[in-house]
């Protein structure tokens, strides 16, 4: 069987559509289809079926993906490495959320690029959990952070950490509510208090709501910013409540530039996940990386 053809069909399961494959492959679109239909008339089975939207993987497809990726994979990296992998400085393209990336990730990643052993060189990309993982199976990363597990076999997802959501604000809010209004009265002394967000549909504020005071939130937002450390630095000149990781707010919270509003008996965690395409781990730069961010994590929690 032909490596072209299997290369190409890998990026289209992986795309999920010719077109960006095409794109991917540096090929035109009908080149792609061609060498598509060109393995299924070898395979005599149809491998994917197409859609208005890109194309979903037959049975038969996703089970040739699952086999033939991670051994493509491999010859990618023999080839991309060389004969001489001790002279050779590897790269990891490392994908994830803006804030956890930048607080915690890059900073643990960071002590390899320069150790005595098998140094690599490193790449980080912020994203959503969608388009993390999107980029992750059309092979632009090697490894992403993301607060969804992936389904399917094509991606394997650990469990990295979790993350605790606080309810805070500026000292000022607290004081106008009271300290202990939200535990006896729920989110109704919450509902004159401004809502800071990442996005209009408050994600953050929609699920400490539903967890803590069982309950949707009946203010909308009122400064909508998409970077959690923005939220943080509004919060803490007084605009209105936020919903913020434990981690990211802590330094704040000891300083007293904001107060928790709420302290409930279980917090609401949020589960951060190290994926990578399966099969990958068989690559020594990855799987220092994929090590080293689990072993750092036990300190995080």
């Amino acid at each position: 069987m032909d490596l072209a053809l299997l290369r190409t069909f890998v990026t289209v399961h992986r795309a999920g559509s010719f077109t960006r494959a095409a794109a991917l492959l540096g090929l035109s679109q009908p080149a792609v289809t061609s060498q598509i239909r060109t393995l299924e008339r070898q395979l005599g089975r149809p491998l994917f079926l197409r859609q208005a939207r890109g194309v979903t993987p037959t049975s038969i497809g996703d089970e040739l993906a699952h086999k033939a990726a991670p051994h493509l994979d491999a010859l990618v990296e023999i080839t991309e490495a060389g004969l001489d992998d001790e002279s050779s400085l590897r790269t990891l393209h490392l994908a994830g959320p803006p804030e956890f990336t930048a607080e915690r990730a890059l900073p643990a990643l960071t002590e390899l690029t320069g150790e005595d052993g098998q140094p690599f060189a490193l790449r980080a990309s912020f994203g959503t959990a969608e388009e993390t993982l999107e980029g992750l199976a059309a092979g632009h990363h090697d490894l992403a952070i993301s607060t969804a597990r992936p389904r399917g076999a094509l991606l394997t997802a650990t469990a990295l950490c979790d993350e605790e959501h606080v309810l805070l604000a500026a000292p000022r809010w607290a004081d106008k509510i009271g300290p202990q209004a939200p535990r006896h009265e729920g989110a109704r002394a919450l509902e004159d208090v401004p809502v800071i967000e990442v996005h209009e549909s408050l994600p953050f504020v929609s699920r400490y709501w539903a967890s803590v005071f069982d309950s949707r939130p009946a203010a909308p937002g009122t400064v909508i910013v998409p970077d959690l450390r923005a939220v943080l630095a509004c919060a803490a000149a007084g605009a209105g409540l936020a919903v913020l990781p434990r981690y990211l707010c802590a330094p704040a919270l000891e300083r007293g530039e904001v107060v928790a509003l709420h302290e409930p008996a279980v917090p609401p965690l949020r589960t951060y996940f190290l994926v990578v395409r399966t099969g990958t781990l068989a690559m020594p730069h990855v799987a220092r990386a994929h090590e080293w961010l689990l072993q750092s994590a036990a300190e995080w929690c």
